[in-house]
């Protein structure tokens, strides 16, 4: 009996510490976050364009000539967006699907769906430009999309998981590019300053519908620099073809509305913080802009232009199957004149996965178990490998001696 206990009831307690450590680990990455939901602009449609009728499509080749099996899911890059990567991060699956996929099992309902489209924006004019969805029915889809998971999960399961579900919003570009500087409806009752505020009224509105759906984890993501974008770059530079590069006076424009942005999600998040609330703003302006300034930190060559045709205006049915592609997307920041190539969404995941972090976990670092950091396993294991060595030692020396 002192012998099994010696040479076997030490490993299987340590098998079993580190079973349980391991364990809690893994329960905390799925149930800290139930779902991903996400609304918005291209930037994070994952297909819904494909089932309405807009020409703002991308579920033909060549998009998604990176994305697994070289399908064209209608996501406008070569391959995943950020918002795929995030939900492979959190552990809740590996893409995320668009909610008007006819298809979608009950299970890829409940897990997450983006419910954005392409070429919307938080200006109600915007998405009528182009015939998409706009953020207001956004908002009516999600409410739809609870009635329909419900029954799955239960009338008194369905309030825990929305609070537990990671929200993520990301518009606003084409109120600029496409709406105020390219239609003169706003620019005839709005200069830049108020429709900035005209555009944040909105962003909050929006939020409080989602607040008062049970939404408490929410990441609202800034503009990018508007000014480096190709197509942007094409109709505003002096010479399009031998003076290519940011346009600061856009870019300067999203900077702006970034700060005020922040301003006004602080003071969202600390008037509603002791409801739970967690409000977040996520840069991806400096990601993208030191992609571009400094590409080869990336292993990046081309900033200037998209990697679909000439890359100074196609996007959507202009970049198709007749378009002369790119070898080598990786190398691009940009894939067609407007969106980011997969490779550049990494990146933007990479950088702002400390904020998704915080939002999910509540503090500086990702929760393990009943707040039990992931470092105090590794500590305690050592420990316990130490003393085991040690034991063994001594009961090596006493029956050598």
């Amino acid at each position: 009996m002192e012998f099994f206990f010696k040479q076997y009831s030490l490993p299987l307690l340590l098998f079993i510490l580190q079973l349980l450590c391991f364990t809690s680990i893994g329960q905390a990455l799925n149930s800290n976050v139930t779902a991903l939901l996400v609304f918005g602009d291209s930037t994070v449609d994952p297909g819904n364009n494909n089932n309405i009728s807009t020409i703002f499509k991308a579920n033909f080749p060549p998009y998604g000539r990176d994305f697994a099996n070289q399908t064209p899911t209608g996501r406008f890059s070569d391959g995943q967006l950020t918002t795929d990567f995030v939900v492979s991060y959190l552990g809740v699956k590996k893409y995320v699907p668009p909610y008007l996929d006819p298809t979608l099992s009950i299970q890829e309902l409940v897990t997450g769906v983006s419910f954005a489209s392409g070429a919307s924006g938080y200006d109600p004019l915007t998405p009528r430009l182009s015939n998409v969805i706009p953020i207001s029915k956004q908002l009516d889809n999600f409410r739809e999309y609870k009635k329909k998971i419900e029954p799955a999960i239960g009338n008194q399961g369905i309030e825990n998981h929305i609070n537990k579900a990671l929200f993520v919003i990301s518009a606003g570009t084409n109120d600029f590019v496409v709406n105020y500087y390219t239609v003169p409806i706003r620019r005839r009752s709005y200069n830049v300053s108020s429709y900035q505020q005209f555009l944040l009224q909105q962003v909050k509105e929006f939020i409080q519908g989602l607040w008062d759906e049970g939404a408490r984890k929410i990441a609202v993501v800034g503009l990018p620099p508007m000014g480096c974008l190709p197509i942007v770059d094409t109709f505003s530079s002096n010479n399009t073809f031998t003076q290519r590069g940011c346009i600061e006076q856009y870019s300067s424009v999203a900077r702006d509305y970034n700060q005020m942005l922040q301003t006004e999600l602080n003071d969202m998040q600390q008037s509603s913080e002791n409801h739970g609330a967690k409000i977040y703003y996520v840069d991806i302006y400096g990601p993208l802009f030191d992609m571009v300034q400094y590409p080869e930190k990336y292993g990046l060559e081309e900033v200037n232009v998209g990697c679909c045709g000439t890359g100074y205006v196609e996007t959507s049915i202009l970049c198709n199957r007749a378009s002369i592609v790119c070898t080598d997307a990786s190398k691009y920041v940009f894939w067609d004149a407007i969106h980011p190539t997969e490779m550049a969404y990494n990146v933007i995941f990479k950088d702002i996965r400390s904020t998704i972090d915080l939002i999910t976990s509540g503090g500086g670092s990702r929760i393990v178990s009943q707040g039990v950091p992931r470092w105090a396993c590794s500590v305690t294991i050592f420990f316990f490998r130490f003393s085991v060595t040690i034991f063994s030692f001594l009961d090596l020396s006493s029956n050598f001696f």
